[in-house]
């Protein structure tokens, strides 16, 4: 378990609730190790985005380490997150 708050914008929420179950946990699973694990790379021309790879998907965040918040700005398919 991570040690900082995990904050979903409503994008995220969105297209969580459009999910399967099984779909819903297994994205879970990876948002609750965020920011320590998981295939995260930093978004080029964004100071403060990263996004994390779970299978076909792409959770957009960000992250404050001084208040150890990590929100999660948008979930969608790997070709339409970054519209």
């Amino acid at each position: 378990m991570s040690d900082y708050r995990i904050v979903f914008e409503k994008a995220a929420v969105k297209f969580l609730k459009k999910q399967d179950k099984s779909q819903q946990e297994r994205l879970l699973r990876a948002i609750n190790k965020l920011p320590h694990e998981g295939d995260i790379k930093h978004l080029s021309g964004h100071d403060n985005l990263y996004r994390l790879r779970v299978g076909g998907y792409r959770i957009l965040f960000s992250k404050d380490t001084y208040v150890k918040i990590v929100n999660v700005e948008n979930i969608d398919n790997r070709g339409q997150v970054y519209k």
